[in-house]
This record gives structure tokens, sequence and C-alpha cells, in this order.
């Protein structure tokens, strides 16, 4: 990818690891141009949104912190890895799941 491309697409890929609103906000900031590298981040943040809700609606029914908490630390660990990755210019997917949510969303 040039760097041209990666300079027009990096607002919408470093909002779209801003869980579900940010994704939202991408979205259609990318929906005329659809440049690639906003859509590569794009999917990973939309991947991550909809893995933090299901965690989030599993987990809510245990009411524990000790379970509570590694979700968290998990997805802002992940959310951080995005960004940086999104404001560098590059696109490696995220750990564990990038992979899955880039072959998932690839229509995106």
């Amino acid at each position: 990818m040039d760097q041209q491309t990666i300079e027009k697409g990096k607002t919408a890929a470093i909002s779209s690891y801003i869980l579900l609103v940010g994704v939202l906000i991408a979205l259609s900031i990318n929906s005329e141009d659809k440049n690639p590298y906003a859509s590569f981040h794009i999917r990973q943040g939309l991947g991550l949104s909809i893995t933090f809700v299901s965690l989030g609606l599993i987990i809510a029914n245990f009411e524990s912190i000790m379970i509570a908490a590694p979700m968290w630390i998990f997805i802002s660990v992940l959310m951080i890895f995005g960004i940086f990755n999104a404001a560098q210019g590059s696109t490696r997917p995220l750990p564990l799941v990038g992979n899955l949510f880039q072959k998932w969303f690839k229509n995106i």
C-alpha cells in the first residue's frame, strides 16, 4: 500500500478502534472512497467491538470482577495495539483474532 493511501485513510483507521461509535463514524468516512487501508482497520475495529459486546453479555451473568477484569484488559490491549498500528501506517492484524476478523468481514 502506498503512503498516500495510508495518509488518506488514517483518520478513519484510528477512529475505528473507538468501540462501536468509532466503527460507525469510520464506516461513514470510508463510505464514498473505500480506502483499503481504512477498510482493513474498520474490519479490525468492527470485530473488536462485536467481541467486546458478546463477551460483555456472557460475562455480565457472572457479576464477578475476577472474571470481568481480564476481559477489559484483553479488549483494552487489543484496542491500544490497533490504534498504534493505525497511527504508524501498519496493516498488522490484531493478535489472536485479527485474521478471523479479516476473513469474516471481507465485504467491508
